[in-house]
């Protein structure tokens, strides 16, 4: 039980220190972009349920491999708040508002959206490239694809998840959630399926350039050690803080 509740707080103790110490200090200050994202999630789940409304998101936000590219990009920023038919929308409401927001917290609202739309593109170019390649190649996609609508939120939040997991060394769960799309392709092979591995090596290719910035990690390493070490000093400094007093916090590493 210690060994795991060890392993918890190296995997997860620095993004639970930031996300800990803003919300209380901000509140709903602290997400505004996710709160806003949720909020037009929900609207356009209401409209396109409206007999006077569907077409209108179509038209809008979906965006298939069969229409032309400039029309698939112009409708891509809204096609990431267009929950899919067929999933209930509280689902993609609730991985928005954590995934969402814990990187807004985390990395910035600009650079969240930075991501996700990253994660989301790559997803609705891949879609035209594997229909070009056709069913029997190794990455194709069948043509019946070219009519399906692209992932909505869902690229996004994979991206993102394993973009910050990666950012705040928990390398696990980042691990954890890209085998786990790996899995959906290989049990339902589906067009979403396929779209989030594209988003996750656009992703994967972000982690990459951020690495190489960061001279290979030490530099980013030691900038995520200080700030977890400052942010758990002044989560100590808070009146009736338990952090650091057996919180099950990892303790200030220098």
């Amino acid at each position: 039980m210690r060994a795991l509740a060890r392993w918890a707080r190296e995997e997860w103790g620095l993004l639970y220190v930031t996300v800990r110490t803003a919300l209380p200090e901000r509140r709903l200050r602290a997400v505004p972009m996710t709160l806003g994202a949720v909020c037009l999630t929900a609207l356009l789940q209401y409209v396109q349920n409206r007999p006077w409304g569907y077409q209108f998101v179509q038209d809008a936000g979906a965006v298939r491999a069969e229409d032309p590219l400039w029309l698939a990009l112009l409708r891509t920023p809204l096609s990431l708040f267009v929950p899919a038919l067929d999933l209930p929308v509280w689902g993609a409401l609730v991985q928005t508002l954590l995934v969402f927001g814990i990187s807004e917290i985390c990395i910035g609202w600009w650079r969240t959206l930075v991501i996700a739309y990253a994660a989301t593109l790559a997803g609705t170019l891949y879609a035209r490239i594997g229909i070009s390649l056709g069913a029997h190649a190794a990455f194709g996609l069948p043509w019946t694809d070219a009519q399906v609508v692209d992932t909505g939120p869902s690229a996004a939040v994979v991206g993102l998840a394993v973009f910050v997991s990666w950012r705040y060394g928990a390398y696990v769960t980042s691990g954890a959630v890209t085998l786990s799309m790996v899995a959906e392709v290989l049990l339902k092979e589906n067009l979403a399926g396929k779209e989030h591995l594209a988003a996750l090596m656009a992703v994967g290719l972000i982690c990459l350039a951020v690495a190489v910035r960061h001279r290979y990690g030490h530099g980013l390493r030691l900038g995520t050690v200080h700030t977890y070490g400052r942010l758990l000093r002044r989560a100590q400094r808070r009146p009736g803080s338990r952090a650091g007093r057996g919180s099950g916090l990892p303790p200030i590493q220098s």
